[in-house]
């Protein structure tokens, strides 16, 4: 197969291949789905069942991005990681951390792919995320078998409203950051549909802003491998003291280029689009209203 992703459409567990969708239901006689989270929970029969499906068939129809949903819409656990780039963390004005900073987002923030994102106040702001989907059970995972924990990756942003987050003392990360949409995630690449060439250790990743005039601005624009936590140390130190299960969420942090470490500050505002976007995995869209 090429070009293979696992997704969420109206609500149904769903392949995609560059334009073309096909049911996992359907396709599949009734072996998988129809709900999405079917898809982790026997990860590897359905994975050896997704090699052999073909899209040169009837069965294979357009879909409109904005059908995507969120393709782990009721993940067990949700784990973000902060300042887990050198860079946003200078831009943030913090030392960098001996062990991963964790919070979490809520379930309820999660949308898809190509969504409206309402503001809830003038400081909300983008981050660009890589995020991991664990496809099997798994505690206390050494770092050189972590990588055959996870299922696939997507792009992520963790949308953030800074007012909430670093009100009060001690800061409210989570709550800042789990409003109604904060959570966008695309389309899951499997790692073995990842492009050759494309390292899952060091893949490009990139936001870029539109304004309401059409002009485009690149906002950030890093690389995973600049990660302070890989994604094998993330998971290890997680299973460390909780149990991985298949559909859980780790959105592993951002690089430079967030609003809140520019000079002067700047958050969205109503009008503008951003897409984000990483290397062999595509991106993601979201309308500020």
């Amino acid at each position: 197969m090429i070009d293979v992703r696992i997704a969420n459409l109206n609500g149904r567990l769903t392949l995609l291949n560059g334009e073309d969708a096909l049911d996992v239901e359907n396709e599949s006689d009734g072996r998988f789905g129809p709900d999405p989270l079917s898809a982790f929970n026997e990860w590897h029969a359905f994975s050896d069942w997704m090699e052999g499906v073909r899209f040169d068939r009837p069965a294979a129809a357009p879909f409109a991005t904005t059908e995507l949903e969120t393709p782990v819409p009721r993940p067990s656990q949700i784990f973000a990681i902060g300042l887990n780039y050198a860079d946003h963390a200078a831009e943030s004005k913090m030392t960098l951390p001996e062990h991963p900073i964790v919070f979490t987002k809520f379930a309820s923030s999660l949308t898809g792919a190509d969504v409206e994102v309402e503001l809830t106040g003038d400081r909300v702001d983008w981050e660009a995320e890589l995020v991991v989907v664990i496809g099997r059970v798994g505690r206390n995972i050494g770092i050189t078998s972590a990588w055959d924990h996870v299922a696939g990756l997507a792009v992520g942003q963790d949308i953030s409203d800074r007012s909430v987050q670093n009100r009060g003392t001690p800061a409210q990360f989570s709550l800042g950051k789990s409003f109604r949409g904060f959570a966008p995630v695309g389309p899951v690449v499997p790692l073995s549909q990842l492009p050759v060439g494309a390292n899952r250790d060091a893949l490009r990743i990139s936001s870029v802003l539109t304004e309401v005039d059409g002009t485009r601005r690149t906002l950030q624009d890093g690389t995973t491998a600049d990660m302070i936590f890989s994604v094998p140390e993330i998971i290890h130190r997680l299973s460390a003291t909780v149990e991985f299960r298949p559909g859980d969420l780790i959105f592993t942090g951002t690089p430079s280029g967030v609003g809140l470490g520019r000079e002067p500050q700047e958050f969205f505002r109503t009008g503008q689009k951003l897409t984000t976007e990483i290397e062999g995995l595509g991106s993601i869209t979201q309308r500020i209203t």
